[in-house]
Formats: structure tokens, sequence, C-alpha cells
């Protein structure tokens, strides 16, 4: 059980659902809700890709979690690196034979998420902002993807919804810097924490959370979702400019991680809110 739950907690659940369900959101405004067949492989997909990027983030992760975060798998001994990396290449094979049956489209997604992934993991994170972009660009894509799953075309409700988690994610991204500062700064991870301090870092995470925050109406007021939307999108707008306040206010490493792991929360809602949107 321990070697199981070692596994587990290495590609992080809760992720790997949000990332999946993300699938779903985003094919229900290209077409109906329903669960056929494509979009189940689509969930398939983004689930096992992002089990797969989260174990290979934690392989070259675990120099620097041994000091931030010791008590994750790898470093504390309940996965070895190589399994997580043998774990990680299974994860990727399910993916990307899921995406294949769905179509070549959805293969090719898929492929370039893998790489844009791989590509930060091993050279990118050391660059700071660029590497989350990278990061942002992996959680945007799933609603991209999921265009493909249903129509092989991409949306415009799809893509603003994508380039609202874009934002948010970096604005998460950049205030985990503040959370890692101590770890990165020994590996010469140049965050926006490590190169122009705690405080820098949180007002730029604060602006890319008020970007999202901005361009959230926009699906509203050109039709391309219900009323539905509104209640959960407001709620999902408070969360964003209070955790944005929250981080300016107090930059320490315990808010950070504090104000980092409830936007996860809010991106459920916002999720949530374009899910609704589809209804009625």
């Amino acid at each position: 059980m321990g070697k199981l739950s070692g596994f587990l907690r290495l590609i992080r659940p809760p992720n790997c659902v949000i990332m999946g369900f993300a699938v779903i959101v985003g094919a229900s405004l290209v077409s109906p809700p329903n669960l056929s067949i494509n979009i189940l492989l689509g969930f398939v997909t983004s689930f096992t890709l992002t089990g797969a990027s989260m174990a290979i983030n934690d392989y070259y992760d675990r120099d620097v979690d041994a000091i931030n975060e010791p008590n994750r798998p790898i470093p504390s001994g309940m996965v070895g690196p190589r399994e997580a990396l043998s774990f990680a290449l299974v994860l990727s094979l399910v993916g990307f034979a899921a995406a294949l049956v769905t179509n070549i489209s959805c293969l090719i997604v898929a492929v370039i998420a893998w790489a844009i992934f791989v590509t930060y993991t091993t050279k990118g994170k050391r660059t700071g902002l660029p590497g989350n972009f990278l990061v942002s660009a992996c959680v945007a894509i799933p609603f991209i993807y999921a265009s493909f799953v249903v129509e092989e075309r991409l949306e415009l409700a799809v893509t603003i919804f994508a380039a609202m988690a874009f934002l948010s994610n970096t604005g998460r991204e950049v205030a985990k810097g503040i959370v890692d500062v101590e770890g990165d700064r020994s590996q010469n991870i140049k965050t926006i924490a490590v190169a122009f301090g705690d405080r820098t870092a949180a007002f730029v995470a604060a602006f890319f959370f008020f970007s999202a925050v901005t361009l959230s109406p926009l699906p509203l007021l050109w039709g391309l979702v219900s009323n539905w939307f509104l209640p959960f999108v407001i709620l999902t707008d408070i969360g964003w400019i209070l955790s944005s306040f929250l981080l300016v206010r107090d930059y320490s490493q315990k808010n950070a991680r504090r104000v980092k792991n409830s936007i996860l929360i809010w991106f459920i809602t916002g999720l949530s809110a374009f899910f609704a949107g589809t209804l009625g």
C-alpha cells in the first residue's frame, strides 16, 4: 500500500481530475454536453498526460524538493527516481494511445503538450517567467484539445477560457515561486521571487490574476454562454481578486502557499462557470 500511495501522490490526482474535467468542459462549449466515447478518451488523455508530467517534474525536481518538499514521494523514499520515470512513460503511452484512437489531430495536440512540458522540466524551469508560461500553456491546452475531440477546430469560447486558464495559472506559478524560493535559489532557478524578491512576485502574480478577471465577462457579452455562467464566474472573479489582495498584503511563504492552494478552488469554479454556461 505504501508504494501505491506513493505513486498516487506522485501524479497529484486532484490536478489530473481537473485537467480531465477541463476536456469535458471544453467539449461542452463546442457541442451540447454528452459523454461520448471520444470525450471519455479525451478525459483519459488529459488525466494520464497530466499525471505523467507531474511524475517527470518530481523526477527532475527531486533535489529541490529535498529542501522545499521533503515529504513528496521521491525525496521521502516512497518512490524511486527510476520508478517515477517508468511510471511517467506508461502514463504517456496510455495518453497517446487514447488520443490516437480519437483522431490524428488529437494525437498531434497531445504530443505538442507533452513536448512543451518536457521542455519546461528539462530546460525552461530555470528561466523563471518564460518557464511559468510553458506550464500555463500545458494547463490551457486541454481546452484546446477538447475542440479537436468534438469538431477538429478551435471555437471562440474555448479560446477565451484557455486564455483565462493561462493567465490565472501563470499567477499561481509566480506565487508558487515565493513558496519555493529557498530551494529555487539553491538550484539557480531564476523565478520572479528569486530574481526580484517576494514583494515583486506577489504584485506580478496579482497582475495575472486580474488579467484573467478582465476576460471573464466576454463569453456572456458575446452571447457564447447562457446566464447560468454568471453566478459561477462572479464567484471565481471574487476568488481571484481576493487571492490577489491577500497575497499583496502578506507575501510570506506561508500565505503564498495558502493562496497557491486556493487558486485550485477558483479553477474548479471557473470550470463550473463555463460548464453551467452551456445549459439553458
